[in-house]
Order: C-alpha cells, then structure tokens, then sequence
C-alpha cells in the first residue's frame, strides 16, 4: 500500500519535466519575461499608490497639467526637436489633461493584477470545494453541486457579472464579487470530472483501508495530485478575469477615480479622430501583451501536464 501511494504522489517529477519543457519553448520563455515585468510594474505601482495615500498627496498620475496636454510619446518628440531628454520626459505622452500615460498604464497594470489575484481567490477555492465535494461523495451531494453550478451556469455571464456590480456599487469591489461569485463553475466541473476519476485508484483505495478518512483523503491525497489542474485553471482565468474588469469599467461600472485601462480606453477612443493616437494604442498594446502571455502560458501548461499530448 505505501508503494502504491508514493508512486502515485510522485507528482513532483511530473511537474518538474513539465516545467523544463515550458521552459525549453523561446516563445514561453518571452510569456514569462512578459507577465514578470507586469507583475513588476503592478508591484511598483501599488508602492506608488500606498505611498501617495499615506503622505495624503496628489498622485503623480493624477496631477493635471493643462499646458503640457496632449503631448506625443518622447521618441515623436525626440525627432522634432532632438532633445535626449525628450525621451525621459512623459515616454508615452500625455492625455487631455496632461497626465502622464505611462504612469496611468502602470496604475491600470496594478488594477488588473489585483482585479486577476483577488478574483481568483474567489472562484478557484469556491469552485475546488464544490467539486471536491461532488466528485467524491457523489449522488444526494453531487447532485446538489450539479443543480448549483447548473443554475449558475443558466444564468448569462456579464449580464450576472453587471447585476452584482450595479447592487454592490461602482468600484472595485462590486467587479471583484461580481467575477469571482460567476467565474467559479468551470472550476467546479473540470475538479469534479479531475476528482471523479483519481477516486477509485488505488492509491486513494490504500488509503481508505488505512483508515483514513474521507476530507483527509480528500485534501491530502487527492487534491495534491490535481494541484497542477488548479494552476492551468488560474492561468487561463487570470487574463478572463482582466478583460472582463476592462469591459466593466469601459461601462462606467468598475474603477471610479482609478486609471484602470477600460476607462483610459473610453477616453482615449473619444480623442482619436483628433489625432491623439498614443493612449489608445498604448493601452490597447499593455492589454493584449498581457492576456495574450498568459493565454499561451496557460495553454502550453494545459499540453505539459496532458498525458495524451506528451509525445
């Protein structure tokens, strides 16, 4: 019986040649060098954003400077009046009221990393509970689990999403309940099918003789043998969840007072047709170089830990 539960548990291997597999890829590598420098900006900005709260200051990204608004990128400039310091000064430029665009782009990484963190934390324990519990017990009580996420399910996603935002408030908080309270049921159903079939193998069936009981096997067996599961699921619902917060807030119902990307891009596109390029594009490139890195990374995890794709 110990034979069978060491052999089963030996997960770390699996992970560990996984890991060197991704790692081996130049274009996950980049992915990774991508979601490192956002979670370092976010890192800097949520700095920034204590800092000006604590000294009860204007912050920098919100000082508004009427005669140096809409100024191009440094680089634009740069070639205009070949000043080196053209590039240091406002790189991104500024929008209508002269703020900095980089500043703010680095605030709406800070929003999207904890809208992508705290939501998270939400669903993914949500959903992991639930399923556990219903892909081990099974009948009465999966059958309730079934009937929950099914009537969750029924219910249209962002129309929910909108409806909790609306109730709660304008701000972050009605997005974090809102995403988190509706994004959880695909988690629930890909751990009860994950939980459904490591339950009857032998190594939780040694386990069972042993005397142990079901949340032990449950929490000390099982589930660190589907953690990898849990990592994909956060991976590819980390960039779900920032999008959804850009959508939220390009509606007015997500950050107020905030630089969040929805709300630059709402401005933004107003002033496009007047030439003002640089915010929207700016915006537009942090977004999709954000979800498209953990779109990858999550998918080439997903092929990793396959064992039908591992040929």
């Amino acid at each position: 019986m110990q034979e069978q539960c060491l052999e089963q548990n030996d997960e770390g291997g699996v992970c560990g040649q996984a890991l060197r597999v991704l790692w081996a890829r130049p274009l996950i590598r980049a992915c990774l060098v991508v979601m490192l420098l956002f979670a370092l900006l976010a890192g800097y900005g949520e700095a920034m954003f204590q800092y000006y709260r604590q000294t009860d200051q204007t912050p920098a990204y919100q000082r508004v400077d009427l005669q140096k608004r809409y100024q191009p990128p440094g680089f634009v400039r740069f070639f205009t009046t070949w000043s080196a310091g053209d590039l240091f000064r406002h790189p991104l430029g500024t929008d209508n009221l002269g703020r900095d665009v980089a500043l703010r782009i680095v605030q709406g990484a800070r929003i999207a990393f904890q809208v992508g963190v705290v939501t998270s934390l939400i669903a993914i324990p949500l959903g992991v509970l639930l399923g556990c519990l219903g892909g081990y017990f099974g009948g009465r009580t999966d059958s309730v689990v079934v009937w929950i996420y099914s009537t969750v399910a029924s219910m249209p996603g962002l129309l929910f999403i909108l409806a909790i935002a609306v109730v709660v408030g304008k701000g972050l908080m009605g997005v974090y309940l809102g995403i988190g309270l509706t994004t959880w049921v695909g988690v629930c159903r890909l751990i009860r099918g994950e939980v459904i079939k490591h339950r009857d193998l032998p190594y939780v069936q040694a386990a069972r003789v042993m005397g142990h009981g079901p949340f032990y096997i449950l929490f000390r067996h099982i589930l660190p043998n589907i953690a990898h599961v849990i990592i994909i699921v956060f991976s590819l619902r980390f960039p779900a969840a920032v999008s959804t917060e850009v959508f939220i807030s390009f509606l007015g119902l997500g950050a107020q007072n905030e630089p969040s990307w929805g709300i630059m891009i709402n401005n933004a596109r107003l002033r496009l047709w007047q030439g003002m390029w640089w915010e929207l594009t700016f915006v537009t490139l942090a977004l999709f170089l954000l979800v498209l890195s953990f779109n990858l990374t999550g998918d080439a995890l997903r092929d990793a830990f396959d064992p039908r794709l591992k040929k």
